[in-house]
């Protein structure tokens, strides 16, 4: 064998291997496009969760750190759970939930809204609480601050 048909059969090998890699990840990422393609479409707007909020047919979580709602106010009937305790919270059993947040566990068949400031670990949550089978769970990508915005806005008008 010669050395150049040893380096063509290499290159070859590393070219193919990264393409069957390549192509297993997409196949990876079709099988599991369920989870991908359903968080897609789950942004809930102000007004539809001042509606859902007024009906009482959700649990909003506020994945903001405890210091951030202490220091700027929170969506009145919201509950904390810091965007990284979320997986564990979700998985606690009903007693220890309950002692911890103050409130009843959720089901995995109940409707769960996420916000935090402004989308992106709301987002996160999302995709957590979906992978444990979470499927009516959808987030409140204006967060904090649209909310914020149209609350202090709302007053306005109204005085």
């Amino acid at each position: 064998m010669s050395l150049r048909w040893l380096l063509l059969r290499s290159a070859r090998r590393g070219i193919f291997g990264s393409a069957e890699a390549a192509l297993w990840g997409l196949k990876s990422v079709e099988g599991n496009c369920h989870n991908f393609c359903t968080t897609i479409f789950k942004d809930v707007t102000y007004m539809e969760l001042k509606n859902l909020l007024k009906s009482k047919s959700i649990m909003l979580i506020d994945v903001r750190e405890t210091w951030e709602i202490l220091e700027y106010g929170k969506i009145p009937g919201s509950v904390n759970i810091p965007l990284n305790e979320v997986g564990e919270a979700l998985q606690m059993n009903p007693k220890d939930f309950n002692e911890k947040y103050n409130e009843v566990k959720p089901s995995k068949s109940d409707s769960l809204v996420f916000s935090c400031l402004a989308g992106e670990r709301s987002k996160k949550a999302l995709d957590t609480a979906i992978s444990l089978g979470f499927n009516s769970a959808q987030h409140y990508a204006g967060g904090w601050k649209e909310w914020a915005t149209y609350e202090y806005s709302e007053k306005k008008q109204g005085n």
